[in-house]
């Protein structure tokens, strides 16, 4: 072995001398093997494994998600079968938090809650970031007449408080009348057209910084077009701060929901959802407590586990936060 072969090996772990007739082998050229550089998804996936609070609220995310597609592993109750023998009964075997004022089982109807309201939060969040996207990169990388005008309507929804326009929509929609299946819609529909500013803001802002970048001049001078750009070179390098908004965005839609039903101008009986619970037991806290406390500890903890998700993963990906 000789001495530059010696020094590598001790001083420089990753270069090792090959076997014979390979390119590190004495008397051929040298190599070093170097290790591939980290992209900013992967540093921030190695800082995310870090944190216990990232784990926690991903943890409940997933059961709150596999609680919505399959309620009767959790609870073999139907929550529609009510008694008024077994009005606000206490907890049992049958019913581990007992019976509300109508004599249905406490839990179950919680258990079955988490569908609807969850549905209303991802389908609001869904059409949010689309139009948020389609509007922010396209604002973004244009500019000029059409920056301004989304900016100018961005201003316009911005200054409709989400709750206020909310319950004037619905109040409509409600007196209108229609099945649960339009009620749903038009939940979706109206937080969905509301929520979307947030996350447009965020995506031009990420656009006009990227647009900026060596690959995007090298990718014009190639001929690549307009759409090939913003869609195959400029959003995926734009998308980190964009998937934090939503997924901040969806606890507060599923908050929004329940406080709709809550009002009654969203979901209403015999649908099951965290808001009309809610609203149903706040009259008789006082005789039992617990058909108000589970629904609010159910969405409590589900739009916190959301909000914390995204808020761990926006500061994964901002280094100046690490």
């Amino acid at each position: 072995m000789s001495d530059f072969e010696s020094v590598a090996a001790t001083e420089l772990h990753t270069a090792t001398p090959g076997p014979a007739g390979a390119p590190n082998a004495p008397g051929q050229p040298h190599t070093l093997e170097v290790s591939k550089p980290r992209s900013a998804s992967a540093d921030a996936w190695r800082e995310l494994r870090r944190r216990p609070l990232f784990w926690v609220a991903l943890v409940i995310v997933a059961l709150v998600l596999l609680i919505a597609a399959f309620p009767s592993l959790f609870t073999s109750a139907d929550p529609t079968s009510c008694s008024l023998s077994n009005r606000m009964g206490d907890p049992s075997g049958a019913a581990i938090f007992g019976y509300d004022v109508q004599g249905c089982d406490v839990f179950a109807k919680s258990i079955y809650g988490t569908k609807n309201s969850l549905l209303v939060g991802t389908g609001a969040a869904l059409l949010a970031g689309i139009l948020g996207m389609l509007l922010g990169v396209t604002a973004g990388y244009f500019g000029s007449w059409w920056d301004v005008t989304v900016s100018r309507i961005i201003d316009i929804v911005l200054g409709l408080p989400l709750l206020l326009a909310g319950i004037v929509f619905m109040k409509r929609v409600t007196n209108a009348g229609g099945g649960q299946t339009a009620i749903l819609i038009a939940l979706i529909s109206i937080l969905g057209l509301l929520g979307w500013t947030t996350a447009a803001r965020v995506i031009r802002s990420s656009v006009i910084t990227a647009k900026q970048q060596d690959y995007v001049h090298a990718a014009k001078m190639l001929g690549a077009g307009s759409g090939r750009i913003m869609w195959r070179h400029i959003l995926p390098n734009s998308l980190a701060p964009f998937i934090v908004i939503i997924t901040m965005a969806l606890g507060s839609f599923i908050a929004a929901e329940a406080t709709l039903s809550f009002l009654g101008i969203g979901l209403r009986p015999p649908a099951q959802s965290w808001g009309i619970d809610i609203s149903t037991a706040r009259a008789y806290m006082r005789e039992n407590a617990l058909p108000l406390i589970v629904p609010s500890t159910f969405l409590a903890l589900t739009v916190l586990a959301f909000v914390i998700l995204g808020d761990t993963i926006r500061e994964a990906f901002d280094p100046k936060l690490r």
